[in-house]
């Protein structure tokens, strides 16, 4: 089967985030299909941007082949990302009729964060007779109102509004990473029976390289802590607006005079002003050291006592929480500290570490101090069990095979057989 997966900010181990398309990308490769994946030549997520030279240009890693649309660089959260987004999605506008001739895919599926992309995508899947497939990582808009603090009533906004129900009502399927969004997706036109949840999952094969050591100035500073005898709390992923960052902060501050160091490893939208912070408030038990390789960051995190995750507390995670970091965490056998109020809790079903109030730090300081408490088989129990519960429930090579088994009607999920919804024209056979 010839699967087309469009997303804007599509990443790779050596690239950066994001990474879901990459590795459900190579386990649909290694089962016998052919994937693209089309994406932006920029993207904030991503450490390494991609080089090419026209619109269109392929490039493969890891097996996987990308085709990349040029677009402008942009910094933050501005009106320059709205344009890079916008250039994009009209790209896919402009070179529809040419994707659709050239790739010849039995699936299209529309996978960016905004739903803007499923307009070409219908498109596009249309002229070469494809199913639909929306998949969901957030809901926007309701994302950007909640955390960024949009009225409902901006352009922009209704904009991606209108996109959103409309890809609920025209999706042959409907694949959401949040578990309890098919109340709020029914609200917006969605078919119940469209609904699909596929977590996000760790690859547990991938035929890449050994995981890379970390720099030398960062093991520099995990040895000095180690040095002094303090219990290391590690963080690994974005550094934006989705992490409530400041309370670890706040944290480290109350546990100054405990013996807890504090690793945050990322970048993003508000790397600086937690940098500022922690200068403004000599926290010496807080290390910030910057984004770090993909292969690295197994490293990293075994390195750590305990690892992080502190949720905002918001309305937007009544529908669920599925974050790769997590997943990362778990695979790498370390007790968890969750600040969290989502409608999932992984960690407390894992019973793999400690899930507190979110944005509390006395919360979270208190959790540090009964981890550091317990016996070090206690706490190595606790890592055990979140790496069982991972590769039992999130495994890459189950999540791609459940995708696409979800994605097809049953009678209809022969490789040599095109697959598709009435709507978009009779059923041919492959070419």
């Amino acid at each position: 089967m010839k699967i087309l997966l469009i997303d804007h900010y599509a990443g790779s181990d050596l690239m950066g985030m994001e990474y879901r398309p990459f590795y459900f990308a190579q386990e649909w490769i290694a089962a016998g299909h052919d994937v693209t994946i089309i994406g932006a030549d920029f993207s904030h997520l991503r450490g390494r941007q991609p080089t090419v030279t026209a619109d269109l240009e392929i490039t493969t890693e890891g097996h996987v082949r990308f085709r990349w649309l040029r677009t402008r660089h942009y910094d933050g959260n501005g009106v320059r990302r709205v344009v890079n987004m916008l250039e994009f999605v009209g790209k896919l506008f402009v070179y529809g009729r040419r994707i659709a001739a050239q790739e010849k895919p039995d699936i299209v599926i529309c996978s960016s964060t905004y739903p803007l992309d499923i307009y070409p995508g219908a498109r596009i899947a249309r002229r070469a007779g494809a199913r639909l497939v929306f998949e969901v990582h957030d809901l926007w808009p309701l994302t950007p109102i909640l955390l960024g603090r949009l009225s409902p009533s901006h352009p922009f906004i209704r904009l991606l509004q209108h996109a959103e129900d409309w890809a609920y009502r025209h999706a042959d399927t409907v694949v959401s990473i949040l578990p309890d969004a098919k109340d709020y997706m029914v609200a917006h036109g969605l078919a119940p029976a469209k609904f699909v949840h596929v977590p996000n999952g760790i690859p547990t094969f991938r035929g890449l390289p050994d995981h890379e050591e970390l720099p030398a100035e960062i093991q520099s500073q995990i040895e000095n802590e180690r040095s002094r005898d303090r219990f290391l709390v590690g963080f690994a992923g974005g550094i934006n607006l989705n992490m409530a960052l400041d309370t670890v902060l706040d944290a480290a501050r109350l546990l100054a005079d405990a013996n807890v160091g504090f690793f945050i490893a990322g970048d993003g939208a508000s790397a600086s002003r937690l940098r500022e912070r922690v200068t403004q408030c000599r926290l010496d038990n807080v290390h910030l050291v910057g984004r770090i390789a993909k292969l690295a960051v197994p490293v990293f995190l075994s390195r750590m006592d305990a690892l992080v995750i502190p949720w905002h507390r918001n309305p937007l995670y009544r529908y669920g929480v599925s974050p790769n970091k997590l997943f990362d965490y778990m695979l790498a056998a370390k007790p968890i500290l969750q600040g969290s109020d989502a409608s999932n809790d992984l960690v407390t079903e894992a019973q793999c570490g400690l899930t507190i109030e979110p944005e509390n730090p006395v919360a979270l300081a208190d959790a540090v101090r009964r981890l550091l408490a317990l016996p070090p088989e206690m706490r190595d129990k606790l890592g055990e069990n979140g790496r069982r519960y991972v590769l039992a429930n999130n495994d890459c090579r189950i999540l791609a095979r459940n995708f696409l088994e979800s994605a097809i009607p049953v009678g209809s999920r022969s490789s040599a057989t095109r697959s598709m919804s009435p709507r978009y024209g009779r059923i041919v056979t492959d070419r």
